[in-house]
């Protein structure tokens, strides 16, 4: 079983991409903020989840072990297979998901492709105990968790709109959910100026 992989980005496409190493090409299937986030050349480590089936075997890589962790709690629920697993984290990343299971909001999931009514609230009943819930953490980290999780809603991949809402915090740290979102888009967006300016 493969459990990571560390080498260089050799393509990328809107949802799965190539990493080399040692000579060998290893195609992933990633979300798609993680490929925005990837260049071609970058070298990068992927947490893998190898899916192996009695034709096929699939990677499905994230950057970080709380992604596969999430990963593989919702491909162990009824229904749920690695595509859609894979749609959830893309979409509401692991405090997003954290927060739909915390709060019992399976409405959070309507944005999901490939996750209907029914699949939602078997998400939420079977994975109920199975991951932090935002509800014990303090008020900062809670905000903190919230505004990443509206970012990567946007399509901001969760690594990045993570640090910039750390970085918005330090610069304001009391204000609202909403004046906090602001700030971390402006650092997002000078954050791209500099590279654009490279």
């Amino acid at each position: 079983m493969i459990a990571s992989i560390s080498g260089t980005i050799s393509r990328i496409g809107l949802t799965d991409l190539v990493i080399e190493t040692s000579g060998i090409g290893y195609h992933v299937n990633v979300t798609a903020s993680t490929a925005l986030d990837l260049n071609v050349g970058q070298s990068r480590k992927l947490f893998i989840a190898h899916i192996i089936r009695e034709d096929s075997q699939t990677l499905f890589g994230f950057e970080s072990e709380e992604q596969l962790q999430s990963f593989n709690l919702l491909c162990s629920v009824s229904g749920v297979g690695p595509k859609s697993a894979l749609s959830v984290i893309g979409t509401l990343g692991v405090d997003g998901l954290a927060k739909a299971v915390a709060t019992a909001d399976d409405s959070m999931f309507k944005s999901v492709s490939g996750i209907g009514p029914k699949t939602a609230k078997l998400i939420v009943l079977s994975l109920t105990g199975k991951l932090v819930s935002d509800s014990s953490s303090s008020p900062m980290s809670t905000q903190l968790n919230n505004v990443t999780a509206a970012l990567v809603g946007l399509g901001y991949q969760e690594r990045s709109a993570k640090k910039a809402v750390e970085d918005a915090l330090v610069l304001t740290p009391s204000v609202t959910d909403t004046e906090l979102l602001r700030g971390a888009l402006a650092q997002l967006s000078s954050a791209r100026k500099v590279v654009a300016d490279e």
